[in-house]
């Protein structure tokens, strides 16, 4: 550049000052943002000089491709990027540049506070973007010529401490503008084609013009989600999820939305076909990637989607989000909970119909993904949406098949408004429960819950199409009087007579008294005609899985208070009445008692210590191996015992 050159020497404003000493000085986790924030800037001139196009506006340059191209040079540790687009005069570049008083620096500034340190988080929403430059540059060369035919090129220099140096720029300019960053000696790695490829892919990929890193194309997957869905192929939805999430399985279900209002934005949602969590122990802080209109703004905002259906994986774009806060930061939310209001609705509407026109699709989404989805109880505003997306194990249906509360409620008996449930580790275990038998007889569906959230997300829902939730425990003879058995029960015992129904009440008496305190009562039950005994909960109390979930949140061991019932026609308590009439103190009563309640708490999950369980089991089959053993000898010699 020659001497005779016009060149002005100018000072910052005093606003422009203090925010590059912030930038310059501060200590950033993330100054990668530079980039993003110029190729936007880059981005914004392209799309400005498209509009002029598009209205017939004689442009400089009009052949020239519409493009951004990035140049490394680790040789001399530059970044140079250069676009196509509008360009700018001298005027515009001393208004845009040199001042920024006007696009929010004092916002900027008074939202920063004493914590500069989040600078680079928020510098997007205030229009000081290409200020970030300085996090990573110790001298920038800014060369631009604008669109508007014969008006001259000019250089911008600057090494961002107070001022910048305006120069007529010499030669043949292209329209558009060129920025040369000469690296800071701590910044070397902006200058390595590989470094920038990835940031490009993690922040600007889907920027609507193409990318060139040291010539080659970077952006090469579109941004589809913006895309018709009518003109988007399976292939490409294949594609794009692969790119996002580096998973080569194809998703279970896609959900792609162009919404207009009340807010604008599309989505674009998958369900992956594995789950992420390891073993259930690991919970997904995720949301969906935020875009502002191509460009990335939040990683996994979890924001955008419930806690529940954060197994999905996707974008969201708006037009509508306001990045420059002058706004409140309570409308900023609102144009998030509304996306994210109509995004759950959507994944939700789509689920339920994969649901009814793909049930073994889904059941395979269920396996996968239900840990995480039962956590949606309490998303009240979608409640029957997700209900109805629920799936549960089944008296009703055979092993390995699923059944949803929709299902049970068509199943349901004449008359009957209440979804039974019962709490256990497997199929076999809860099968083997006594508190399914009075059930069972009555011909009345059980949902079978094996995971500790089940029977909370029940209670915390309350009820399902006017039918409410009960624990099978909590089931009393007289709330089923009114069904008919519709099962036989196998033959019926003879009636106690007068003098053993006495009897009776003098061997439960004596039951509780070896029971002592560890035991609120023991009671005939009405509910019983195969099991010998059972344990439950007194009226009003919560379920036996209830009481165990907050027992083990309090880290509280202790038993809680239940009441054992006893089946006055089982053989053993007619054995037992037996052995009583003879003797109310023999020692094979509290024995037996012992037995009958460790074999109850055994069923119910609360027996902590087996070993003396295990030691009586042992003692009651010597003993009845030996009388066994002398009624075969006697059988064999003729004898009667």
């Amino acid at each position: 550049m020659s001497d005779t050159a016009k060149s002005t020497k100018r000072q910052f404003k005093a606003d422009i000052v203090k925010l590059l000493d912030i930038i310059t000085h501060s200590v950033y986790t993330n100054r990668e943002i530079f980039l993003r924030e110029l190729i936007s800037n880059a981005s914004d001139a392209l799309e400005k000089l498209r509009f002029e196009q598009s209205r017939g506006t004689s442009v400089a340059g009009a052949d020239l491709p519409l493009e951004i191209s990035i140049t490394t040079d680790k040789e001399n540790n530059t970044l140079t990027i250069t676009d196509t687009g509008i360009g700018m005069s001298e005027l515009e570049l001393v208004e845009n540049i040199g001042s920024i008083a006007h696009s929010g620096s004092e916002n900027f500034i008074k939202a920063l506070g004493e914590d500069s340190s989040k600078a680079s988080s928020i510098i997007g929403r205030f229009g000081v973007g290409f200020y970030s430059v300085f996090m990573a540059a110790r001298q920038v060369v800014l060369t631009t010529r604008s669109a508007t035919p014969d008006e001259p090129a000019w250089v911008w220099i600057s090494d961002g401490l107070g001022g910048y140096e305006l120069i007529a720029a010499e030669g043949e300019v292209p329209r558009g503008t060129s920025i040369e960053i000469h690296l800071k000696d701590d910044a070397t790695e902006f200058a390595d084609p590989d470094q920038i490829k990835d940031i490009i892919n993690r922040h600007s990929h889907f920027i609507s013009f193409p990318i060139l890193v040291d010539g080659g194309r970077v952006n090469t997957v579109p941004a589809v989600w913006r895309e018709p869905k009518s003109q988007v192929t399976a292939e490409q939805y294949k594609e794009f999820y692969s790119f996002l999430t580096h998973d080569t399985e194809a998703p279970i279900e896609t959900v792609h939305m162009n919404v207009d209002a009340p807010v604008q934005f599309s989505a674009l949602v998958f369900v992956p076909a594995k789950s992420e969590e390891f073993l259930g122990m690991s919970k997904l802080e995720r949301g969906l990637d935020l875009y502002v209109r191509r460009v990335l703004i939040a990683k996994d905002a979890t924001e955008l989607l419930p806690e529940y259906l954060r197994f999905c994986r996707g974008v969201v774009d708006t037009e509508d989000l306001p990045l420059n806060l002058s706004r409140e930061t309570l409308q900023e939310n609102m144009v998030l909970r509304r996306i994210a209001q109509a995004v759950t609705k959507e994944i939700l509407s789509r689920l339920r119909k994969k649901a009814a026109s793909d049930p073994d699709g889904y059941a395979a989404l269920w396996k996968e993904h239900a840990k995480i989805f039962k956590l949606g109880y309490s998303d009240f505003l979608n409640r029957e949406a997700y209900a109805e997306l629920l799936r549960f194990d089944s008296s009703a249906v055979e092993e390995g098949k699923l059944a949803s509360l929709t299902d049970y409620v068509s199943r349901a008996r004449e008359g009957q408004k209440t979804v039974y449930y019962i709490s256990g580790p497997s199929r076999e275990a809860v099968e083997l429960s006594p508190h399914l038998e009075m059930l069972r007889r009555k011909g009345l569906e059980v949902l079978y819950l094996y995971e500790p959230i089940d029977e909370f997300m029940l209670e915390s829902m309350g009820s399902f199409k006017e039918f409410g939730f009960k624990s099978a425990e909590q089931a009393q003879a007289k709330d089923l009087a009114s069904f008919d058995d519709a099962a036989p029960s196998g033959p019926e015992a003879a009636p106690l007579s007068e003098g053993e129904s006495k009897l009776l009440e003098g061997l439960l008496a004596r039951m509780k008294e070896v029971l002592g305190d560890r035991i609120k009562d023991v009671r005939a039950s009405e509910r019983l005609k195969s099991s010998p005994s059972c344990l439950v909960s007194a009226d009003g109390q919560m379920s036996s899985q209830m009481q165990r979930i907050m027992r083990m949140m309090s880290k509280d061991e202790t038993i809680p208070d239940k009441i054992m019932e006893v089946n006055p026609d089982h053989p053993l308590t007619r054995n037992l009445l037996a052995i009583y009439g003879a003797d109310h103190a023999d020692a094979f009563i509290a024995q037996a008692t012992e037995q009958l309640y460790e074999s109850a708490l055994l069923l119910e999950g609360y027996l902590s210590d087996p070993h003396k369980m295990v030691g009586r089991i042992n003692a009651i089959l010597e003993k009845a191996s030996g009388w066994y053993a002398g009624l075969k000898a006697g059988g064999d010699s003729g004898t009667t015992h």
